[in-house]
């Protein structure tokens, strides 16, 4: 089958260079590189997949859990003026 496929620079350098390495066509280390990324990735895993385990952390209701961080970043922004404040 014939298609036209954009590569980035620094893929179509390393295929070419390959390719130069093993002794064949551009097309053929293409070919080769595709198949050996599709295989891989339909192959089974070696390793089981992450799992997710959900905890309650025990917030009361009404506590938006979205804006800690900006609570934490509040607070450690008038620490740090506190203590320029204090060090005039």
């Amino acid at each position: 089958m014939r298609t036209t496929l954009t590569l980035d620079d620094d893929v179509a350098a390393l295929l070419r260079q390959r390719a130069g390495t093993l002794g064949v066509s551009f097309k053929e280390m293409v070919n080769r590189a595709l198949r050996a990324g599709l295989s891989r990735e339909m192959a089974p895993r070696d390793t089981p997949v992450p799992k997710t385990i959900p905890h309650s952390f025990g917030f009361r209701p009404g506590i938006d859990l979205d804006k800690l961080n900006r609570l934490a970043d509040d607070l450690e922004a008038e620490a740090t003026a506190a203590s320029l404040a204090r060090d005039k």
